[in-house]
């Protein structure tokens, strides 16, 4: 399969994330070998700050992936990114409105097209107070029984250290250390042999975010909470 021309917006957004991530934090990067150079790929990660998508995006592009994330529509409103996100083919989440199977849709396509999708399936950066992964929505698990690609844990740590949403602080010095970690791809052959059912996804989302939260557990070198945190709670 041929590799993805990034095309115009792409070469735009990375001039201007490169040297922004590289100025406001170090780096430091594992397991990115495990990203597949060319091919349809589900990448499924943690958010904890609204920098996640710049970090996560220079992180795939370095390995010469187009990064294709599922965000929240009203982010094309805005003007020159929404330019950036229709030029990138990025993809629009309706949520509560008649469009939202569109939204699943758009990245089936993009998964059958042979490109990678960056998914976070919290939908929201988390609320949990020390920042572990909430209760996540089982689209991640409806795009990865139904497609076989390789469905890719990943956790990342050190933007909300950078950028903290719900504590309205913004702190890039001292410079700080974004860490992310890629884990083996999750097995769900034997859950793709299984009739589809709630409590399949649910089964599904669970267990791949389990995989992300055990990552995110590595990478701070803390013992994870049991189960996932509830926004409601």
């Amino acid at each position: 399969m041929a590799k993805e021309k990034g095309g115009f917006w792409v070469g735009v957004a990375a001039a201007v994330f490169y040297p922004a991530t590289a100025l406001m934090a170090r780096r430091r990067d594992e397991g990115e070998e495990r990203i597949p150079r060319t091919g349809g790929a589900l990448l499924v990660m943690n958010h904890v700050s609204h920098l996640d998508p710049v970090y996560d995006a220079v992180f795939t592009h370095r390995r010469g992936r187009v990064p294709h994330f599922l965000a929240k529509h009203s982010l094309w409103k805005v003007p020159v990114l929404g330019a950036v996100l229709r030029g990138a083919r990025q993809i629009p989440v309706y949520r509560g409105t008649s469009d939202a199977q569109q939204s699943l849709r758009a990245a089936h396509e993009a998964l059958e097209q042979g490109l990678l999708v960056i998914i976070y399936p919290e939908g929201t950066i988390t609320r949990d107070p020390d920042g572990w992964p909430m209760n996540s929505r089982t689209g991640v698990a409806r795009l990865a029984l139904e497609h076989d690609v390789p469905v890719l844990p990943a956790a990342r740590w050190g933007t909300r250290d950078l950028y903290d949403h719900y504590r309205g602080k913004f702190r890039p010095f001292p410079r700080k250390t974004v860490v992310t970690r890629v884990g083996a791809p999750v097995d769900l052959s034997a859950h793709r042999a299984q009739p589809q059912s709630i409590a399949l996804l649910r089964e599904v989302t669970d267990l791949i975010m389990g995989e992300v939260k055990g990552l995110l557990s590595e990478v701070r070198e803390e013992t994870a909470p049991d189960g996932f945190y509830s926004k409601k709670s």
